[in-house]
């Protein structure tokens, strides 16, 4: 058996592949953006034959790179954006309408009508606040939308899946359409006390059983990747959603660890062990469920724009070329000098669930310039963090470090500015890929290469620590002021 782990991290705005040996070494990357999608105002759409074709010319590319004979790879990790959500035809494998996009609003309308009818019976069975965040809305949506979508779905021969389930799919060739709990839990279709699809809430929105996924453990056999696709064979031994990869990765393996993964969103998850428990304005989550052992939930703050704010500073307003280039214009400055960005650009997620607030920038001058926006842009996602952790304290989650991953937590200067304004440690993992990691160390598991949870956490090191060193109640009371003036602009 070869000693190499094929990680597929699939991501909102590009598609990744990863080899790593069983220490968590990366031995090669490749990588691919894919486009963005924008139909309306607040949709947000991708190609799933786009992101799977990315996806597929990353993992052949990045097994070429490295050197490795094809036969050396011994299994294969899937990490995911995960509320993503794809409708395909069961004969044919065509998608009947494009992914609708974990941003995406446009069933925000539903989600309302079932807040005031039933959220707290969705709140207990799944966890979660009824939003257009989740997958389940987007389902009924396309099967409402789709002209003759319904009857194909309740004749059997459509199929439902976040994008763990459509690369699954894919690689084995339509042979397995199964997804793992941490996915299914983002659906809000899944009861978190069952671990299951609950028929009671498929009924609610009128969506078949039929097109529903097998739920698998997150270390169980997802089948064989295709010769025929892949150029190889290896089994999918290894599956979870990207936010509880990178807490699993992170080695927060045990209750009351928390981690902050700082991508396109921001997402702040806590260990709580065992059983499941409510906080308002926080999301209850599967983390993982592994063979033999008790499931382990998590608390998470979603924070829909985080890296994204700066990616829009980019591609939409032009005034950086590039994201390495933002920590060094904001550091021409002491401060924000009272500019704020309230990056509300899809609404807002944890602890609001606000979908009316839009974005807005305050407190700008005639000596404003783009380095201030820079900064306001970095710095709103040290404070959106801020705002869930209060949320977590006032409900007796307190924790006394986080661990923090992503491509926004290469930036020193958001990093030392987040540890000021929580007053804790905040650890940089020596390993930057934390979620491809987590989900490859959980396929290494599965194929037995990695005997268990507590040899990935004793690989775990730190790259950097950043300590409290400025007050910063002044910087967070003028966010505050900034937030409370988006919020009566709805």
């Amino acid at each position: 058996m070869g000693r190499y782990i094929l990680s597929l991290d699939q991501g909102t705005t590009s598609s990744r592949a990863i080899l790593f040996d069983v220490s968590g070494k990366s031995i090669a990357l490749a990588q691919r953006e894919f486009r963005q999608i924008f139909p309306q105002p607040g949709w947000v759409e991708h190609d799933p034959l786009e992101i799977w074709q990315t996806q597929l010319d990353c993992a052949k590319e990045c097994v070429a790179k490295s050197g490795v004979a094809p036969e050396e790879v011994s299994c294969i990790g899937i990490t995911n954006q995960r509320e993503t959500t794809v409708v395909w035809d069961r004969q044919t494998g065509e998608p009947i309408y494009n992914a609708i996009v974990w941003q995406c609003r446009r069933t925000q309308e539903l989600a309302f009508g079932l807040r005031s009818e039933s959220e707290e019976l969705f709140r207990q069975k799944t966890g979660l606040v009824p939003d257009a965040y989740f997958s389940g809305l987007k389902i009924k949506w396309i099967l409402d939308h789709v002209e003759g979508a319904r009857e194909k779905a309740r004749r059997g021969e459509l199929l439902f899946g976040t994008i763990d389930t459509w690369l699954i799919w894919k690689l084995t060739e339509g042979k397995i359409h199964a997804t793992e709990a941490s996915n299914a839990s983002r659906t809000m279709l899944f009861n978190m006390h069952t671990l299951s699809f609950d028929h009671d809430l498929l009924s609610r929105l009128d969506i078949p059983e039929s097109m529903m996924p097998e739920i698998k453990t997150a270390n169980a056999d997802f089948g064989t990747c295709s010769k025929a696709v892949m150029g190889f064979e290896a089994p999918i031994r290894g599956v979870l959603g990207d936010q509880q990869a990178a807490l699993f990765g992170q080695a927060c393996h045990k209750s009351g660890m928390a981690k902050c993964t700082y991508g396109t969103g921001g997402f702040l998850l806590v260990n709580i062990g065992e059983a499941p428990r409510l906080v308002p304005g926080m999301l209850t989550t599967l983390a993982w469920q592994m063979d033999g052992v008790a499931p382990v939930y998590a608390l998470e703050g979603s924070i829909f724009i985080a890296g994204a704010a700066i990616q829009w500073l980019r591609d939409c307003l032009g005034i950086i070329e590039n994201s390495d280039e933002a920590e060094r214009l904001a550091t021409e400055l002491d401060s924000n000098e009272g500019v704020y960005f309230v990056p509300a650009l899809v609404g807002l997620g944890s602890p609001w669930w606000n979908s009316d607030v839009r974005g807005t920038i305050t407190g700008l001058t005639r000596g404003s310039k783009r380095a201030h926006l820079v900064r306001a842009g970095l710095e709103a996602m040290a404070y959106q963090v801020k705002d869930v952790v209060e949320q977590m304290a006032k409900h007796q989650l307190p924790f006394n470090e986080l661990r923090v991953d992503g491509g926004a937590s290469k930036n020193n200067l958001m990093l030392q500015f987040q540890s000021d304004l929580l007053g804790i440690n905040i650890v940089r993992s020596g390993q930057q890929e934390a979620t491809a990691w987590g989900a490859a160390a959980m396929a290494g598991i599965g194929a037995g290469l990695i005997d268990s949870a507590e040899s990935v956490a004793k690989s775990w090191i730190v790259d950097k620590v950043f300590k409290p060193e400025h007050d910063r109640s002044s910087d967070y009371a003028g966010w505050q002021r900034a937030l409370k003036g988006a919020f009566a602009c709805t």
